[in-house]
C-alpha cells in the first residue's frame, strides 16, 4: 500500500486525499492514516515545489560542491555531514562514491556569495580536505521534471 500512495504523490504532491484514493482504489480515510503515519515515521519527509526561477525573473545560482574529508575518530562521515547540513545555504548533502566523499549543493544570489560560503564556512571545517564547486547553468531536467521548453508543434524523437 505504502509503495502506490508514494509513487503517485512522488510525482503529485497536490493531489488531494479524496482523489489519490479514488486513483488506488482504496478509501479516503485510510489513504490518510497511511499518509499520517508514514509522516510519523519520517518515510515522507516533506512537500517542496518545483520552481523554474529563471522564469520567475529571479537570480539564483546553483551550485554542486564536491567535497573530500577526512573522517575524524569518533566522527565519521555522519557528523561531519551533520555540521555540512546544518548551514542554512545548504540545500542536499549527499555522501557519494568516487574520488570526493560529499556531494553538496546550495543557492545563493550570487557566485560571490557561493564562492564565499565554500571559502569561509565549508572549507574551513577541520575535517574538509578539499572542494570542488561546480555552478549549474541551465537544468533541462530536475526531480524528474523537464524544465527545457520543447518549442511548440516540434516532436521529440524517440528511439527504444
Amino acid at each position: 500500500m505504502y509503495e502506490k500512495i508514494l509513487s503517485h504523490i512522488e510525482t503529485n504532491s497536490r493531489i488531494n486525499v479524496a482523489e489519490l484514493a479514488v486513483q488506488l482504489g482504496m478509501d479516503e480515510a485510510g489513504v490518510m492514516n497511511a499518509l499520517e503515519e508514514m509522516e510519523a515515521k519520517h518515510i515522507i519527509c516533506g512537500y517542496h515545489t518545483l520552481i523554474d526561477w529563471d522564469k520567475a525573473g529571479i537570480e539564483k545560482v546553483t551550485a554542486m560542491i564536491e567535497v573530500r574529508v577526512t573522517p575524524q575518530r569518533d566522527m565519521g562521515f555522519d557528523k561531519v555531514a551533520m555540521h555540512i547540513y546544518n548551514y542554512p545555504e545548504v540545500q542536499s548533502v549527499y555522501l557519494i562514491s568516487g574520488g570526493f566523499d560529499f556531494m553538496v549543493t546550495l543557492e545563493g544570489k550570487t557566485l560571490r556569495e557561493v564562492a564565499e560560503f565554500v571559502s569561509r564556512k565549508l572549507s574551513t571545517l577541520d575535517s574538509v580536505l578539499s572542494t570542488k564547486t561546480n555552478f549549474i547553468l541551465k537544468k533541462y531536467k530536475d526531480h524528474g521534471t523537464i524544465m527545457a521548453e520543447v518549442p511548440k508543434g516540434e516532436r521529440m524523437k524517440m528511439t527504444l
